[in-house]
């Protein structure tokens, strides 16, 4: 677990659990948001058909397809924290510019909680779901891309090795 430098983690309205397809960002937000009592909104809902069909294909995203996602996760983030008044949201992020991204269009800071851990743990856990369109052959992609915070982001790392209660609750302390 590593705490950043940054603004309070307790004034961010908008929290992102972030990391590679597979390290576990919808259980862990969605029990985050549980426990915050907040909305939970998982970004893979918000990708435009044609970026489900691309990955599906087993081809990675590229920017032009990412930044207009991202705009839309961004605003779906601040509608709802508007109304609710905070919202946990499982979004990859993997890249410092993705996440600069999302605040610039959310307009407001965003408390990140990377789940990080061994690839072939991650992996594992991948091939054991179902029902999901990215494809684990794209797993080595999503961590080339992954990269970590830098010393002024807003964000907590935590190993995903712990189990999910750990986890929440580690979350949980960072975030109030």
């Amino acid at each position: 677990m590593r705490h950043m430098k940054g603004s309070t983690t307790k004034a961010a309205r908008l929290i992102v659990v972030m990391g590679v397809s597979g390290a576990g960002k919808t259980t862990i937000g969605e029990r985050l948001a549980d426990a915050l009592a907040v909305p939970f909104i998982d970004a893979d809902n918000l990708h435009p058909r044609a970026n489900v069909e691309k990955m599906r294909g087993g081809s990675p995203l590229e920017d032009a397809d990412r930044w207009p996602w991202l705009e839309i996760v961004a605003d779906a983030m601040r509608n709802t924290a508007d109304k609710q008044g905070r919202v946990v949201c499982a979004c990859s992020a993997l890249r410092r510019d993705y996440r600069d991204h999302l605040i610039d269009k959310a307009g407001e800071p965003i408390a990140f909680v990377l789940l990080h851990g061994d690839k072939e743990l991650i992996a594992e856990r991948q091939a054991n779901r179902t029902g999901h369109f990215m494809p684990p052959a794209l797993l080595d992609s999503q961590f080339a891309t992954l990269e970590p915070f830098e010393d002024d982001e807003l964000g907590i790392t935590l190993d995903v090795a712990y189990a999910v209660d750990d986890l929440v609750t580690q979350a949980v302390g960072f975030l109030q």
